[in-house]
């Protein structure tokens, strides 16, 4: 990931709320197992990490979760850790979402514009 990209996504993070806290045991089974389920429906999102509780420290909860889960950590700040991780599945639903989108807009265009004519015409 070049810095252009994980400055975009920092930019993207910044509005986001934590979904998951880390507090006492740590990155265990359970959290990543929840983590993998995420990023079916997201590709960026904040982790909380409990500073007082955690066996860790932010950082290394990080490592492991991407090694866990083949994200990319685009931060860590304080107690708050941000991954990625890419959903080909999602960008086309977006990118189909887009063409139907442009589509609709294409064919209002085109209703208003024979109305017009038809009105321009019909005196």
């Amino acid at each position: 990931m070049t810095s252009k990209e994980r400055a975009k996504l920092r930019a993207e993070a910044n509005g986001l709320d934590p979904i998951f806290q880390i507090g006492k045991e740590g990155v265990t089974e359970a959290v990543i197992a929840q983590i993998e389920d995420t990023f079916n429906t997201r590709e960026l999102f904040k982790i909380k990490v409990h500073l007082e509780t955690a066996p860790e420290t932010p950082k290394e909860m990080a490592q492991k979760l991407a090694e866990a889960t083949g994200c990319d950590i685009v931060q860590v700040i304080g107690g708050t850790i941000v991954v990625f991780r890419i959903n080909l599945l999602l960008r086309q639903k977006a990118a189909e979402k887009r063409n139907r989108q442009k589509e609709k807009e294409r064919r209002e265009a085109l209703e208003r514009r024979t109305e017009r004519n038809r009105k321009k015409y019909s005196r």
